[in-house]
């Protein structure tokens, strides 16, 4: 009964939004190296784009630190915020330049830690980066941000690639980050993985010692990535998980429009091939030197339970220190009260205690 009245709320929350937009198919040929040549993959003329495309994934997949790798940068300039949801606005140019000039530059919101009369704890300076989930509004996830910093830890909330200012004028809603151009989302979600790992640079050179990545939704999938590559991070709290990225757009209540934009045109198996590079099931391994834990809902249908209990143990069969939490709600109500302070608690809790030693 309890799973009938939460499926049925959660396909209230979903229909809220109205200006879900059915786009093209499209292998995104334009998205990768000299249009499918990457170094050490030869391209053959007359090759079907699904086989360039595989090609250019087995070349990124044999070397990730290379495709998740950035030069520095010490183009950061912070400021006061002259209005919306607060904080100081941190701005830095992303490493991966795509063809949407307003989707160049970073911005993030930075809410410093205070603790008994401005003074940061005495053993460690703390911070977590924050990555919200798909198509988040600028004030999303500033609650929790203020509820981190009066726990003690800087929080630093980072939008995502095409969200907010990031977003060009004929987009409504984040669309190019997860779409049904095959390549596209590929390199948009690595691009956030890069702004990840250089707004964690920026952190580190502002003097903190222990320092955590939050992601919710699409966010956690990116945070996992981001804990995978960057060895400055030492805890990750991934809020509502899978092992493959391409199950959850397939399967996923909120992304029925992306999927309606795939049918016919790619079968799960290949898209699920062509999308490993930013799949958490391949990057396991790469977490066994931190703390993760993993939060997901019993009745969620945008990512459906199966999937995040696959991802739980394989995290158990591998050997991964994690731990678990379990929502008693959906996807879109984790975000509604009581279960969004319940989900707070949870993340921050961890957090703190990886961090600073303490709950």
């Amino acid at each position: 009964m309890l799973q009938a009245i939460f499926h049925a709320w959660e396909h209230r929350l979903a229909s809220v939004t109205k200006d879900r937009v059915v786009r093209p198919f499209e292998w995104g040929l334009d998205w990768i190296p000299q249009n499918g040549h990457a170094a050490g993959v030869p391209r053959v003329d007359g090759d079907q784009p699904s086989a360039i495309l595989s090609n250019w994934v087995s070349s990124v997949m044999a070397d990730t630190d290379a495709f998740y790798s950035l030069p520095p940068t010490d183009e950061y300039t912070l400021r006061a915020a002259p209005d919306g949801p607060g904080g100081n606005v941190l701005t830095f140019p992303s490493a991966l330049v795509t063809p949407h000039e307003t989707n160049n530059t970073v911005y993030c919101r930075y809410y410093p830690a205070r603790l008994k009369g401005s003074r940061y704890n005495s053993h460690f300076r703390a911070a977590v980066l924050v990555l919200p989930q798909w198509n988040a509004e600028p004030g999303g996830h500033v609650g929790l941000c203020r509820l981190l910093a009066w726990n003690g830890l800087s929080a630093l909330r980072l939008s995502l690639p095409y969200h907010d200012q990031r977003m060009p004028p004929e987009l409504h809603r984040a669309d190019y980050i997860v779409s049904a151009n095959i390549a596209r989302t590929v390199q948009v979600c690595r691009q956030a993985v890069l702004d990840a790992r250089r707004a964690i640079a920026w952190l580190a050179s502002q003097g903190y010692d222990r320092i955590g990545v939050l992601g919710t939704s699409l966010g956690s999938c990116l945070a996992l990535l981001t804990a995978a590559h960057e060895p400055l991070i030492d805890a990750a709290a991934l809020n509502h998980i899978s092992p493959h990225f391409a199950d959850v757009v397939w399967r996923g209540l909120s992304t029925r429009h992306v999927r309606e934009g795939l049918d016919g045109h790619i079968d799960l198996d290949l898209l699920r091939a062509l999308w490993k590079p930013i799949s958490p099931r391949w990057y396991l391994d790469r977490l066994r030197d931190r703390r993760t834990l993993l939060v997901y809902a019993r009745y969620d249908l945008t990512f459906p339970v199966d999937l995040s209990e696959d991802l739980v143990r394989a995290f158990g069969e591998h050997g991964v220190p994690h731990e678990v939490a379990v929502l008693p709600c959906g996807h879109y109500s984790t975000g509604k009260a009581p279960f969004k302070f319940l989900d707070g608690w949870i993340l921050t809790r961890f957090l703190k205690k990886e961090l600073l030693g303490s709950a």
